[in-house]
């Protein structure tokens, strides 16, 4: 549990973000408070998260915002929390014991976590605190719940990205076509699709391309410094109506042109591609947003088990998270010039 669950009182100075780290930072003798405001107290989940986006909304909205959905794990070494299970973890680079959050990002000149959804494997719908008729839903399905919420609550996106689990999706994709919501997703070279007449396979296309047609261009700042590539798009054809169209976007490294990846765009029609590689770019800061909520409000470090506490828990966190981002940077320092002028 992080620091947002004790009003004014931040748990920024523990070492861990756990119960009993928490209750120490904050005067207490044991951690039964912040227990008892996960499990028991009377509080809405979902009102809660009302009040987030319109924070949001209000404190960091940008008209250029990207919505940005991605999934992060939580190692466990347990197998009684809800949705636990053996899954691939990014975190620990191969499959382990872990829990898996779909999570929406909101980035714009600045960004922050939005919101998240447990995934429950298949053979773990029944797990500690979940309702007996609780469904089977996949990570695109997550992740559109986490979009309709945002809509509902008043946040605008100009863009919505992701990698490929999601890209691969044809049901997400439709979606956010009805909502009338631009789109630049991941897709596998396998994927096949229909556009008007024509079926198209990506790994064919990304094969004819013209080698003269790539421009260099860099897609903003990564861990080891500006990430620059080259990128290529094809206009397949224009939608139902003159406002969207259908993009195939192609990013390579620039030192080893055999690594690729192709986007799915369904955006307006006379969309340049500096555009596009900007869009394309930011879904890297949901990683630097996952990095910086583990590290200060200990996005990781909760101590539940059932499904209704960790909804808790991270719904605290973001608004930790929200409310860190929310703080204007503060001046640079002045220079001696500065200073004697």
């Amino acid at each position: 549990m992080a620091g947002p669950g004790l009003p004014g009182r931040p748990a920024g100075g523990a070492e861990r973000k756990n119960g009993w780290q928490l209750a120490e930072a904050n005067g207490d003798a044991d951690p039964y408070g912040i227990q008892y405001l996960l499990n028991r107290a009377r509080w809405s989940v979902a009102a809660a998260r009302t009040a987030l986006c319109g924070s949001v909304q209000e404190h960091l909205g940008d008209a250029q915002a990207v919505g940005i959905i991605d999934e992060t794990a939580f190692l466990k070494k347990g197998i009684h929390s809800a949705g636990v299970a053996r899954q691939y973890s990014g975190t620990a680079g191969q499959g382990g014991n872990c829990q898996v959050g779909v999570f929406l990002a909101y980035a714009g000149a600045r960004g922050t976590l939005l919101d998240a959804e447990l995934y429950l494997p298949k053979g773990r719908l029944q797990g500690v605190g979940l309702a007996p008729d609780t469904p089977f839903r996949t990570k695109p399905q997550l992740a559109q719940r986490l979009l309709a919420r945002a809509q509902a609550a008043g946040v605008s996106l100009a863009w919505v990205v992701g990698d490929t689990v999601h890209g691969h999706s044809g049901q997400l994709r439709s979606w956010l076509e009805e909502q009338d919501q631009a789109y630049l997703l991941a897709v596998p070279a396998h994927e096949t699709f229909l556009v008007g007449r024509y079926e198209y396979v990506v790994g064919e296309v990304f094969a004819a391309l013209a080698e003269g047609d790539w421009q260099r261009l860099r897609a903003g700042p990564g861990s080891k410094g500006e990430r620059w590539c080259d990128w290529q798009c094809l206009v397949l054809a224009e939608g139902a109506d003159a406002d969207k169209g259908y993009h195939l976007l192609f990013r390579r490294a620039c030192a080893q042109p055999e690594k690729w990846q192709a986007h799915l765009v369904w955006g307006p029609p006379a969309c340049d591609l500096p555009t596009l590689v900007r869009v394309a770019g930011s879904r890297w800061r949901i990683e630097s947003a996952f990095e910086l909520a583990k590290q200060e409000v200990g996005l990781d470090e909760y101590e539940v088990r059932n499904a209704r506490g960790w909804d808790r828990h991270m719904i605290l966190a973001l608004f930790s998270v929200v409310r860190a981002a929310s703080v204007p940077p503060p001046d640079p320092p002045k220079s001696a010039w500065d200073r004697t002028a």
